[in-house]
Parts: structure tokens; C-alpha cells; sequence
């Protein structure tokens, strides 16, 4: 204990960005570029760590180099300290009207024209110096732990927990049939017969192996006509409002690209329920201004979506 003590009091703070530069780029050259040392400084930093830490870190196998055991079990528990360190050192106030700060929020398509199109305008109002970062949707499984620090906000139908991230339910929704107007079909949709009778327009993002719509209707011991697989809702909605195709969307999606593209809504039927759309923010931000503010507003916004819907019912 006493020399675990002594070596913790000698530590320099700056090994430690060294080590997470390393551990993140695996290789001495691009850490020393991301940490604005030389190479030379770098690979004394290594050498250090090494003593400290009693393992080699970064081995050489062939022309590359790769972490140890121990080095990757580091990374997780090196990135949410650091994450911590620095948040002593950060102002605990966030003023909107002068802020110039980015926010990278992760959500899927059908969640971001419903969604941004008003945070949109209400950071315009609050906060016109400040940018959005939209980023391309991930699934929990694939969320690495230098990717989510990334991350100030995911929206997700999954009710799984993101690791390191708190939950909130922000709005619900359902799926209806899109059709473009004279469709032969129709409002003939409503029945099943003429359901399975027509061709669909399947929505398979990217990490899943089928829509969900499918998942639900297979445990029903119903199987539709898959015509098309696209990899978005949008491109679902574009080819139904052209073609004899049809597709399961989110009511809210068809209720704002309705008109534009000319499509129907038909109540499907097979009721497959209500789609729970959740709000997660890293428990590191927890109780940081500019992400209270920022979730703040998109519940806001979600809030707004309820009582849409609790008019309209």
C-alpha cells in the first residue's frame, strides 16, 4: 500500500494523457501529434508508464503495434477519469446567448425530422452561436467507449440502457401503412387480405437484421411481401409515394411528409402498438449546465409531441 501511495504522489498528470493518447492511436507518432509532443518525449512518456504501470503497453507484432491485455483493460477506466479531472476544471455555468459550444446528439432518421426541425429553432433563439453535431445512428453493441465520450445525447427506440448513459422516455408513436393517393388499394389495406396481397417497402438500419415491424408480425404468424429493403424511413416514404409499393412508417413521419409527397395513411390490420422513443444523456454530464440545458430543451420538445397526440386521440 505505502508504495502504491508514493507512486501515485510522484505521478505526473501529463502521463496520463500520454497514456490515453497511446492507448486510443496505438502507435507512438500519431499520439505524439494528438498530445503536441515530439516523438522522442512520447516515447519517454511510454517508457515511464511502463515502469509505473509494470507492463509493456503497446507491443510490437510484425510491422504494427497492439495493446496488451492490461492496456485495453485501461482504456475504459483512463477515459471516464480523465473525463472526470476535467470536469473539475470546467465552468459549472453555461450561458446560451454566448456560447459557441458544439453538441453532437446520435438519433435515428424518423427521430431527427421530427425532432430537430424544432430544436433547431429554439437553439436559434437561445443560443445563435451554437452548432449541432447530428451523428449517423449506432446500436448499444457498437457504442465503444471513445465513441460515446463523443456523444452529449442519443434518442433511441431501445429501452436498453446505453452503458454510461442515463434514460428518459421522451414520446411515443405508431406505425401506419404509407401509400401514395390512387393506389389501387387504398383504404382497402385496412383488411388483411388485401394487406398481405401487397407489396412492402421494408426499413433495415444499419446493425439490424430486419424491421421490426417483421419481428412483431412473425410472432403473429403473419408474413408480408417484401418487395424492397432500404435502409431508411425517408427512402421508404419516397418510394411509396412513386411506386405500387407500400410501407410501415411512424404516423408522425407521414403526418409531416403527407402533403409534400402526396401519400395516404391507412390504419394497418394488425395493431403492432406504441413505439417508445427514450432520451439518453452520459451520466458524466449529469449535472453539467450545457447539457441540462440542451436536454431541457428536447424534452421540451417531446412534451409538445404528447400533447399533439392526446389532441388528436
Amino acid at each position: 500500500m505505502y508504495i502504491r501511495w508514493m507512486n501515485l504522489a510522484s505521478l505526473d498528470l501529463n502521463l496520463l494523457v500520454a497514456l490515453d493518447a497511446l492507448l486510443s492511436e496505438g502507435h507512438v507518432g500519431r499520439a505524439a501529434t494528438r498530445i503536441g509532443l515530439s516523438q522522442p518525449a512520447t516515447s519517454h512518456s511510454l517508457r515511464r508508464l511502463r515502469e509505473l504501470v509494470g507492463d509493456p503497453l503497446l507491443v510490437r507484432v510484425g510491422a504494427r503495434m497492439q495493446l496488451t491485455p492490461r492496456a485495453q483493460g485501461l482504456r475504459g477506466p483512463l477515459a471516464d477519469a480523465l473525463d472526470h479531472v476535467r470536469g473539475l476544471f470546467v465552468p459549472d455555468t453555461f450561458d446560451p446567448a454566448t456560447s459557441s459550444r458544439r453538441f453532437a446528439v446520435m438519433l435515428p432518421d424518423l427521430v431527427a425530422d421530427v425532432v430537430v426541425p424544432p430544436l433547431v429553432e429554439r437553439i436559434g433563439a437561445q443560443a445563435p452561436n451554437v452548432r449541432l453535431d447530428l451523428t449517423p445512428w449506432r446500436g448499444p453493441a457498437t457504442m465503444t467507449t471513445e465513441f460515446s465520450r463523443s456523444i452529449d445525447l442519443v434518442i433511441s427506440c431501445t429501452a436498453d440502457a446505453f452503458p454510461g448513459f442515463h434514460r428518459q422516455r421522451l414520446y411515443s408513436d405508431s406505425d401506419l401503412i404509407a401509400v401514395r393517393h390512387g393506389h389501387p388499394a387504398g383504404t382497402r389495406l385496412k383488411r388483411l387480405d388485401t394487406f398481405l396481397d401487397a407489396r412492402h417497402v421494408a426499413v433495415i438500419g444499419p446493425g439490424e437484421r430486419e424491421d421490426m415491424i417483421d419481428t412483431w408480425l412473425r410472432e403473429r404468424h403473419i408474413e408480408r411481401r417484401i418487395a424492397l429493403v432500404v435502409p431508411s424511413y425517408l427512402q421508404a416514404l419516397r418510394i411509396a409515394a412513386r411506386s405500387d409499393l407500400v410501407s410501415f412508417v411512424p404516423s408522425r413521419l407521414i403526418a409531416t411528409f403527407g402533403d409534400p409527397l402526396s401519400l395516404l395513411a391507412v390504419q394497418p390490420p394488425v395493431d403492432p402498438g406504441m413505439d417508445q422513443q427514450f432520451m439518453f444523456h452520459p451520466t458524466r454530464a449529469q449535472v453539467e449546465p450545457g447539457s441540462i440545458w440542451l436536454r431541457n430543451l428536447v424534452i421540451e420538445i417531446g412534451r409538445g409531441l404528447h400533447r399533439q397526440r392526446r389532441r388528436a386521440a
